[in-house]
């Protein structure tokens, strides 16, 4: 897969690197600091460059909807899934751009291995080193979560240094979204079979931004753009729908609808009422971050749309996360997962994507 200086398609896909952009962190403070200080901040930088620290805001959700479908809000195992996560994504990063170090030296020469900046070597030893962290934060989750991050870490690498440009790079890409989640579920103590369905809804839409991100540097067919609308459409309907209630976490909204009265089922109801709100502000949100720039790219299949809309793809990720908490119940875990987009958001325009 050939890139565009605006964008790094397939080879950033999913939990390996869709749902990043290749970012160049800005170097303005330069001036205003001391030698010593210039270089620990220029140094830094590059580093932030080669991981695309801004993208990693789309991470976390996936544990956290693991975790909320199958115990309704997350306890410190959870934690130790995000972590997981976040380091096992990390290194895909650093994985990244070293597997691509050859075709960077002449497309992109200006990013941090190509450059001199950092050394491929260095590159290697921080992807080893932090897919060993992610397996380490894993293995006190349990065996089920360590089995989990085993795979999500063979997919991972598996992606970068195989997958990638074949025709098993969008499933591989889906499948570590959705074996991200499922590890947030396993560490969290659940069982894992209420989670498939969150894995699933993410892992389609994965799988669709990430056929659609193929056609970033070409354009040409608008197939792939229709395809991702009707996912959007399809996992919008499917977020309506309120999955049974996880363990624990709906207890008293149940007692409250299961024949008590009074001041319990007023609750209950109220609970209900409000975490179907939740849901469908989240829902909403997810459709309009994806829907019209997936639409305008299914009309018009230039290159510069089909990348705005897969842009704009990876950055719905994280209301539709946010969607599965909340459609689960988990109301305050959908509001914490939110407010990472503007986070994201902001990060991302303080780079130049390139």
């Amino acid at each position: 897969m050939r890139r565009t200086g605006s964008a790094e398609p397939s080879r950033v896909t999913g939990h390996t690197g869709l749902l990043s952009r290749i970012c160049e962190v800005p170097g303005g403070e330069k001036g205003r600091r001391g030698p010593g200080r210039a270089k620990r901040t220029t140094v830094l930088g590059d580093w932030a460059e080669l991981l695309r620290l801004p993208a990693v805001c789309t991470v976390p959700g996936d544990a956290l909807a693991g975790a909320a479908v199958v115990a309704g809000r997350p306890n410190p195992r959870t934690i130790l899934a995000v972590g997981c996560s976040l380091c096992l994504y990390e290194a895909a990063m650093a994985l990244n751009g070293w597997a691509d170090r050859a075709e960077d030296a002449v497309e992109r020469p200006h990013r941090p291995i190509p450059s001199g900046r950092i050394r491929p070597d260095d590159a290697l030893v921080a992807a080893s080193a932090l897919t060993a962290a992610g397996l380490a934060m894993a293995w006190p989750a349990g065996r089920p979560a360590f089995a989990l991050a085993t795979a999500l870490a063979v997919t991972v690498w598996a992606y970068d240094l195989v997958l990638k440009d074949g025709a098993l790079g969008p499933a591989a890409t889906a499948a570590a979204r959705g074996l991200d989640v499922l590890l947030g579920a396993a560490a969290t103590g659940g069982p894992l079979r209420p989670a498939i369905a969150p894995a699933a809804l993410l892992g389609s839409h994965t799988l669709a931004v990430a056929f659609m991100s193929r056609q970033e540097t070409t354009g040409g067919s608008a197939l792939p753009a229709w395809a991702a609308l009707g996912t959007v459409a399809a996992v919008t309907g499917l977020l309506s729908r309120r999955p049974a209630a996880p363990r624990g976490f709906h207890a008293e909204e149940n007692a409250g609808s299961g024949g008590l009265t009074g001041t319990t089922a007023t609750a209950g109801t109220l609970a209900g009422s409000l975490h179907g709100a939740v849901r469908a502000v989240f829902a909403t949100a997810y459709a309009a971050a994806a829907s019209r720039p997936y639409a305008h790219a299914a009309l018009d299949p230039s290159s510069s749309l089909i990348q705005r809309a897969v842009g704009r793809g990876i950055h719905a990720t994280i209301p539709l996360q946010a969607a599965l908490a909340a459609r689960s119940g988990a109301v305050v875990t959908g509001v914490l997962t939110a407010a990472l987009a503007p986070v994201a958001a902001k990060y991302m325009k303080k780079v130049s994507v390139t």
